[in-house]
């Protein structure tokens, strides 16, 4: 382990030059890292990579689930929920039960109980390649919301099914309502266990004297907690990361100071920069283990069933998305829905096209046994294993590289915007300036006559809410304004060097300050 990690060092600065590539490029970055890895696993002496399926499971999914479930709005989460569970649980079982049907069918010495545990590890689309794609294209806020929706729950069912698949293959039997109560325990387990112990963290976050630094080491170890007790139990630890996750970012700022806040944005950003840089080039680099162990049956022929699957599942998510407009089109008849416009036949058909796979289809497939229990060699593992990475390699090229053109060729209206993001953003100040001075006037007028730091606080609300739709800073003031902020970091880095005796942390402050007001101009 110790002599291999200048290249594993490597590999990090790797990945750091290939997403600002991919960047550069306007290229979603797992593709470029699944590349790479490939590439340089057919270089000599490179160390042979093994990817420990509980390496994913238990190091690497937990931190990145909870961190997109403080990401994603719980408001459209909820507005959402009937397609978002359509995605998460309908399609993901129709995907897998359509896999299943086909590899039986197709694939030679496949049954149907190993073509439902490849189902259910081809079943669930990867958030983070759809994620790095969008982040290149104007999407419309619903159809992001879905998507983010819809990644936090696929795990989760996908791996239900791939369980109960591994137990069936196992035992060569299928209890129908043992798999039931199984079911129903692992998503009410799963999901209680992870609101338990988020109202935990929750009381020692608010309750003990912590600090941010403290703050931050604690979101840190939750997710882990939430992920090992519910598989402690038999229940899904990917619902309980969820499901906790869910419930203490909508309680953020009942129990985190601003500072904890600001600096366990930076801190996230940072660890799932890196762990979702580490999981894409691992899959390139897992390629010549998954060969190796590929026997009985030739390299084109395991080609051939992977592009075969891979055009079911494409096909299987467009068809599903057109479904789920068909129900909802239907249901709004009887029920109320979000929205009882029809979205035309575009959104559906790119709502389906985002179907990449990624690293949690490739865990799952490793997680398979060698052996069974009997000592027998478990069936057609290494061609499942090779189906899988046939699969994400397809998806992440096909779909991955051709979906920003998509988008921008359809141009999707967003329904749910009249006006841009930037005039939406100077109304919600002008009314926020609104309320906070009507406050002050109404409730500390006697102080505000005697105190003129009340009193400037009160002009610059003022100002504020006389912003008009003609003073919104125009590009050509953002540049002055940061020009002028670079010269003030100058100034005070110089201040710092030539007064020996000056504080150096009163500096910091206010450079600090500067970065704040930088990051201001550029959000907005």
């Amino acid at each position: 382990m110790l002599e291999n990690f200048p290249f594993y060092l490597s590999l990090v600065v790797a990945i750091v030059l290939l997403i600002m590539l991919a960047n550069k490029i306007k290229v979603a970055y797992p593709v470029l890292l699944v590349i790479a890895g490939l590439l340089i696993s057919f270089i000599p002496e490179v160390p042979k990579m093994h990817i420990d399926p509980e390496l994913i499971f238990f190091i690497f999914l937990p931190p990145l689930l909870y961190e997109a479930s403080w990401a994603v709005s719980w408001k459209e989460l909820w507005r959402w929920r009937r397609i978002i569970t359509s995605f998460a649980f309908v399609v993901v079982f129709l995907t897998a039960m359509s896999v299943a049907f086909v590899a039986n069918h197709f694939i030679p010495g496949f049954s149907l109980v190993l073509g439902f545990l490849l189902g259910g590890i081809v079943s669930p689309p990867d958030a983070v390649s759809a994620g790095a794609i969008l982040k290149f294209v104007k999407v419309p806020k619903r159809m992001s919301s879905i998507l983010e929706g819809e990644s936090l729950l696929n795990d989760a069912s996908s791996l239900i099914i791939f369980r109960f698949a591994l137990i069936a293959v196992a035992t060569g039997q299928f209890i129908w309502y043992e798999a039931a109560l199984n079911f129903t325990w692992m998503l009410i387990g799963g999901i209680g266990i992870g609101l338990i112990i988020g109202l935990v963290f929750m009381k020692v976050h608010k309750y003990l004297p912590t600090d941010a630094n403290m703050d931050i080491v604690l979101t840190i170890v939750t997710p882990y907690i939430m992920y090992l007790a519910a598989e402690e139990i038999h229940s899904s630890g990917v619902l309980a990361v969820v499901s906790g996750g869910l419930f203490l970012s909508n309680k953020r700022h009942h129990f985190l100071s601003s500072t904890s806040r600001l600096r366990g944005v930076n801190v996230w950003e940072s660890l799932c920069f890196v762990l979702n840089g580490l999981v894409f080039m691992l899959i390139g680099l897992d390629l010549p283990e998954i060969t190796a162990g590929l026997e009985g049956v030739s390299i084109s022929s395991a080609i051939g069933y992977g592009v075969l699957i891979t055009v079911v599942l494409i096909i299987g998510r467009i068809l599903s998305a057109y479904g789920a407009v068909i129900v909802t089109l239907i249901a709004r008849n009887f029920i109320t829905v979000a929205d009882t416009r029809s979205p035309g036949f575009k959104v559906p058909f790119v709502l389906g096209w985002t179907g990449m796979r990624g690293v949690v289809s490739l865990a799952a497939a490793l997680s398979i046994p060698v052996q069974l229990s009997d000592g027998t060699a478990f069936p057609q593992r290494n061609l499942i294993l090779f189906i899988t990475f046939v699969v994400i390699l397809l998806t992440l090229l096909i779909q991955g590289l051709t979906l920003p053109y998509l988008i921008r060729k359809i141009q999707i209206p967003d329904p749910d915007r009249s006006i841009s993001e930037e005039e939406a953003h100077y109304a919600i100040r002008k009314q926020l300036a609104e309320h906070a001075l009507s406050h002050l006037k109404n409730n500390y007028s006697e102080q505000l006559s005697r105190q003129p730091v009340l009193q400037q606080l009160a002009l610059k609300w003022e100002n504020n809410k006389t912003i008009t739709d003609n003073d919104l800073m125009a590009e050509e003031c953002k540049q002055i304004y940061l020009d002028i902020l670079a010269q003030q970091r100058q100034w005070l880095i110089q201040k710092n060097k030539d007064e020996k005796t000056l504080d150096e942390e009163i500096i910091r402050k206010h450079l600090k300050y500067l970065d704040m007001e930088e990051e201001k101009l550029n959000t907005f």
